[in-house]
């Protein structure tokens, strides 16, 4: 994953009334922190970013040179983002250097088609893994093309790029294909649900 390069400003006022403030100013409040340093509060470019995440993931690398003079190279640790809004509330990015390695969670997509008359049910959607600060992948794919009913990808089966480990369980399953269900048998399952719903009493039948 490319480095991003961004400005900061360091944010000297705090609580919900200073984020609030921040955030009208178009920037995104963050918090720098690792290797034993003190938490570092700064203000991030909203607009940019955006952009740099929409590009490069939850997990995009950013080299930022902070208007006190001091740069810092940090990954994209915890973001909070308002549900309604669909904006960046807050920021915490972990500083690392460079060939140092790190353990983040990577996105797992889906390619290709299984076989006719199959569900794939997509059991987990992310992957731990240990890889190099600067190397850390966007994501990973895994191939379902082909697979039949019955069928499971485990975090082991995934094919992981050069200097990339996996830390979590190889046993744990990520995809699982099955038999999608007939016509006939959703037929029957109405049929069922149908005969369960009671039936309303007409008005010469119930009690007076």
């Amino acid at each position: 994953m490319s480095e991003v390069k961004i400005s900061a400003e360091p944010r000297t006022e705090f609580g919900k009334g200073g984020a609030r403030r921040t955030r009208r100013a178009g920037k995104v409040p963050a918090v720098l922190y690792g290797h034993g340093e003190k938490p570092k509060h700064i203000a991030l470019p909203a607009r940019e970013f955006a952009a740099a995440i929409r590009h490069g993931g939850a997990n995009q690398l950013f080299a930022i040179e902070i208007t006190d003079g001091t740069q810092a190279l940090a990954l994209t640790k915890a973001i909070q983002r308002d549900p309604v809004k669909d904006t960046f509330e807050h920021v915490d990015l972990l500083l690392v250097r460079r060939g140092e390695k790190v353990t983040v969670d990577i996105s797992v997509q889906l390619v290709g088609e299984p076989a006719k008359g199959t569900l794939v049910m997509h059991e987990h959607d992310t992957l731990s893994v240990s890889a190099e600060a600067t190397r850390v992948p966007e994501s990973l794919e895994v191939s379902i093309e082909g697979l039949e009913a019955g069928s499971h990808v485990t975090a082991g089966d995934v094919q992981l790029p050069g200097g990339v480990e996996l830390t979590g369980d190889p046993a744990t399953v990520l995809v699982v294909v099955s038999a999608a269900p007939t016509a006939a048998q959703l037929g029957e399952e109405t049929g069922e649900e149908a005969a369960e719903e009671p039936v309303a009493e007409s008005a010469a039948e119930q009690p007076v």
